[in-house]
């Protein structure tokens, strides 16, 4: 395989690579070298790639885990999901608050997520997987994915209702 054969098979999820990334370690500067590293490490097995059934899959479980061991390295006990497609309105500032407040309240909730829920709900509700390629990922069968995503939306949505219904303080 050469060098643009390999760059048309990544460059369709490389992307998605640096959002899971980001999602993961926070920083711009750890999401770009972690995707530069995963890159790296396909670019290595470049020969074997073509025996996967899907790379994208593959560079997905290889992102997963090199973000896991940056955080075990750091002994990071708090990760952050931030939504990157998420914007304010336009209609007004009241408005733009409220959407703000709710999405750091939301990120919140999330943080407090088992790692396995956090990850399966980015990656099935943000990057829209579906819930095999997801399952290959985490290595999980596909009926626990999809048992873990609605645990996670549930306190989620529990959650997110307490605080609008009964004005929970927010920390």
């Amino acid at each position: 395989m050469n060098q643009s054969e390999f760059v048309n098979i990544i460059t369709p999820f490389k992307d998605r690579v640096y959002r899971l990334a980001k999602r993961l370690l926070i920083s711009n500067e750890e999401a770009e070298d972690a995707t530069q590293e995963v890159m790296v490490r396909l670019w290595k097995n470049k020969n074997k790639l073509e025996s996967y059934s899907s790379v994208e899959a593959l560079a997905m479980t290889i992102t997963k885990n090199y973000c896991l061991d940056q955080l075990k390295s750091k002994r990071a006990t708090e990760m952050r999901l931030v939504h990157s497609n998420y914007s304010d309105r336009e209609p007004g500032l009241q408005q733009q608050a409220e959407d703000r407040d709710s999405w750091e309240w939301a990120e919140k909730l999330m943080n407090k997520l088992p790692e396995q829920q956090r990850l399966i709900l980015q990656m099935r509700d943000v990057e829209q997987y579906e819930f095999e390629e997801i399952a290959k990922i985490m290595d999980m069968n596909e009926s626990a994915v999809r048992v873990a995503l609605s645990r996670a939306r549930k306190m989620l949505r529990e959650e997110l209702t307490k605080m609008h219904s009964y004005g929970i303080k927010r920390n």
